[in-house]
């Protein structure tokens, strides 16, 4: 691959020119001068530059406007990116070609417990048996998310509740080193956001949250089209945001945490108890059958009609309202994207979150609102790191992998 060896664009303008490439498809020169508001000959140079430097390459005429036809311009079609996307449980690993459309993926189950060292080394097994099933031996790069915060300027992660041993591990530069190229660390809530951004409901949004319920509780904050992430990147933790004075403790240390209530061990952990205490039969049988629980099988109690597993969603719905009420009313958002393994247990789950929101917040900053549950599955993680890196390599050399 010849743009392995370039790296990166080189100026501005030729990042501007891949991000459209990226997001819109093959564009004629034309079109581009148009949209980047600079002359033929600018575009012209600059699509030269890019196709010497493997990033970019002409594909033909593009449709006839009359008089001379302009020559269609689209991205290498050699690139590809690797998506690494780790959750508290599982992950995700996947390949995308330079509009980071889905080559391929692999998901499998972790323990984000067991360390730095033993998850990615079982990520970067997963990504290398990708690259060689599909033939690659140079990706461009590769984005990671991690389920806790992350400085994302260093590239490690930061004093992160649910991952011990995780504390200022060099996530980016062990991968980097490993793979042989760029790579960006983020936390997985706004790799998320960005994967939906790119591919998902918030392809049209310019300001939105994008709100895992997983293992953990998070969010990413879209704002002018751009990642949020605050001073030192942890904006949008909202699970440890206190919900009630007193209630279970908190994975990190805090009594009353809405992760604490809400999160997928926290039902985990009460549907356990409803199972023993006999107030949940569907429960119960579950139990027995299985020997354990998961917030999943709550989703399987309300299909057959059990009282108390709907009690929980229930519940758990209410208190994920109030939250989101709050930060309606503080951000404004115009849409709110629901996602995670817990997102899973469906309309119930995603009715009582609309109800208190929309009752909780002003009628204005609701009145034009969807809340809708995302659509990507376990490749938003994946196309969301993809776009992440895709930014970093896209842009002008100057700036940091």
């Amino acid at each position: 691959m010849r743009h392995s060896l370039a790296g990166r664009a080189e100026t501005s303008m030729q990042a501007r020119l891949l991000a459209q490439l990226r997001d819109e498809g093959p564009l004629s020169r034309v079109q581009l001068a148009d949209r980047l508001n600079v002359s033929r000959t600018t575009i012209a140079a600059e699509v030269g530059r890019l196709t010497e430097l493997g990033m970019a390459h002409e594909v033909g005429p593009a449709a006839s406007r009359g008089g001379r036809r302009s020559t269609l311009v689209d991205l290498a079609p050699d690139i590809r990116f690797v998506g690494i996307s780790i959750g508290a449980t599982s992950m995700s690993v996947g390949l995308t070609d330079g509009r980071l459309s889905v080559i391929g993926t692999r998901t499998r189950a972790c323990d984000i417990r067991s360390g730095p060292e033993k998850v990615l080394a079982t990520a970067l097994d997963e990504v290398r048996a990708l690259l060689d099933e599909h033939g690659v031996t140079e990706p461009m790069g590769a984005g990671v998310g991690v389920p806790g915060p992350v400085d994302f300027h260093r590239g490690v992660s930061v004093s992160p509740p649910i991952m011990p041993g995780w504390d200022g591990y060099p996530v980016r530069d062990a991968v980097a080193r490993e793979l042989g190229c760029p790579v960006v660390l983020d936390n997985d809530v706004n790799v998320l956001a960005a994967g939906e951004q790119h591919a998902g409901v918030a392809r049209t949004a310019k300001d939105f949250l994008y709100v895992k319920i997983g293992t953990g509780i998070g969010c990413g904050i879209v704002v002018d089209g751009e990642l949020y992430r605050g001073v030192d990147g942890c904006a949008g933790d909202i699970g440890h945001i206190r919900v009630e004075d007193f209630g279970p403790t908190c994975a990190c240390g805090n009594t009353g945490c809405l992760e604490a209530f809400s999160g997928g061990a926290a039902l985990a952990r009460e549907a356990l108890a409803a199972a023993r205490s006999g107030r949940s039969p569907v429960l119960a049988e579950l139990l027995a059958e299985k020997g354990d629980l998961s917030a999943e099988d709550i989703a399987v109690a309300v299909a057959r009609g059990d009282a108390q597993a709907v009690q929980l969603i229930r519940e758990s719905g209410h208190r994920i309202g109030q939250v989101l009420a709050s930060l309606v009313s503080f951000f404004n958002p115009g849409l709110i994207v629901i996602g995670g393994r817990v997102s899973k247990l469906g309309h119930g789950l995603l009715a009582e979150i609309r109800s208190v929101t929309y009752r909780r917040s002003l009628p204005l900053a609701t009145g034009n609102l969807p809340i809708v549950l995302s659509e990507l599955g376990d490749e938003g993680g994946v196309i969301g790191a993809a776009h992440l890196i895709s930014a970093s390599v896209y842009a002008p050399s100057s700036a940091e992998a």
